[in-house]
């Protein structure tokens, strides 16, 4: 597989975790980075996110991640690159597939704050 050419803006969402829900006393260990997520790369309002991981993330991604940054304005659309099941045997153990990831994706079905994402699966 051949890398063509990779675009990254600024991809990365800062912002203060809530603390409304700590238990009264509760103070956490300072953050020296701050709060903030980040995506493969965007350009253009299109999200992008390569995951070769374990299946939660790929669930993350799409459910979750790529919804915060639509509702922060920063993309419209998404994509996410994973491997078919053919390449994920071939990789470490707990890989999530293509395939998988569709199923799921089918028999959840669609919510109201779900935006487009193409699932691309890959295989070399």
């Amino acid at each position: 597989m051949r890398c063509i050419g990779v675009y990254n803006a600024s991809s990365s969402v800062h912002g203060d975790y809530p603390t409304r829900f700590y238990l009264p006393g509760y103070s956490p260990k300072s953050l020296h980075k701050g709060a903030f997520r980040e995506m493969d790369f965007v350009k253009e309002k299109l999200g992008v996110e390569v995951q070769f991981g374990k299946y939660s993330f790929m669930v993350y991604n799409v459910a979750a991640k790529m919804t915060i940054f639509r509702n922060l304005g920063h993309i419209d659309v998404g994509i996410e690159v994973v491997p078919v099941k053919a390449l994920a045997d071939s990789m470490s153990s707990g890989v999530s597939y293509f395939e998988q990831f569709v199923w799921d994706l089918e028999k959840r079905g669609t919510s109201n704050i779900d935006i487009p994402v193409l699932i691309l699966g890959i295989d070399v």
